[in-house]
């Protein structure tokens, strides 16, 4: 398999697998590289349509939720159309596989997304997701999750579309009848507790960390390489477009969806 790769990434995979095989720990953060591979759009694609007047962190806000919030509520509405039937790519079957090959032989493999979408979890993946969930909701007053059988965002949404599962009417909660929200992180939010924490302690007590499909240069997810490198954790970045970042110790310049089946076969062989 190898053999249809560049010489270069092929020996840097072989690198990458030796270096993998033996560590018990292995810490791994996605970014939106990953879900792109998919057809999801990032947050620096331009937008299309009707939003294409918007820029996304000027929607993505508590400040425009409070202002407008039937015009953030019908845009998320929008970006849930548009992922809702998207599916998860080599990229993410292949982590799943490696999560499930890892429990099996005495390794642990903790993974970390700053992605909102769900497709890690449909490969087969356990994740922790720093900045939300895009098809959860819940009150942008009092926190509380909302759940409307109805209008499931969790559910199988391989069925046909209908005008429900998008509206654009907003919701009230029925506990303090104030906005309900999508349970996202926006820009001036923290991250949220527990799962931040998680990230935190898998980098800092790793053995590998992997960076795949984002550039390791946003805070505070970009501290995590910094924090298990200073732990004595090798770093390993996957990235077509490899990111000026000197703790680095194996780059594969290469899309995820290219490197990770091969990674993957290749630790199960060595």
């Amino acid at each position: 398999m190898l053999q249809e790769l560049p010489q270069a990434l092929a020996a840097n995979i072989q690198s990458a697998a030796r270096l993998l095989t033996a560590p018990a720990r292995i810490c791994i953060l996605t970014g939106a590289g990953i879900s792109a591979e998919s057809g999801i759009p990032t947050f620096r694609d331009k937008q299309t349509g009707l939003w294409e007047q918007y820029r996304a962190e000027d929607l993505a806000n508590p400040a425009a939720f409070a202002r407008d919030p039937q015009l953030v509520w019908s845009w998320y509405q929008w970006r849930r159309q548009l992922v809702h039937n998207k599916q998860p790519n080599p990229a993410h079957l292949a982590l799943a596989d490696w999560q499930d090959y890892a429990a099996q032989h005495n390794q642990s493999i903790s993974l970390i997304t700053q992605n909102v979408d769900d497709l890690h979890e449909q490969a087969g993946s356990t994740a922790a997701h720093l900045h939300g969930h895009l098809w959860r909701n819940r009150c942008s007053h009092c926190g509380i999750s909302y759940e409307d059988k109805s209008r499931d965002f969790n559910a199988d949404k391989d069925v046909s579309e209908d005008d429900s599962n998008f509206s654009t009417d907003l919701i009230t909660c029925q506990h303090c009848d104030n906005y309900i929200r999508p349970d996202i992180v926006w820009f001036g939010e923290a991250l949220p507790t527990g799962a931040w924490q998680h990230a935190e302690d898998a980098a800092a007590n790793c053995d590998v960390f992997i960076s795949i499909g984002t550039s390791s240069l946003v805070y505070p997810a970009a501290g995590l390489a910094q924090l298990a490198q200073q732990n004595g954790a090798k770093i390993i970045e996957i990235n077509p477009n490899p990111t000026p970042n000197t703790i680095v110790d194996i780059t594969l310049a290469d899309k995820a969806g290219v490197v990770m089946p091969h990674l993957v076969q290749q630790i199960k062989e060595t």
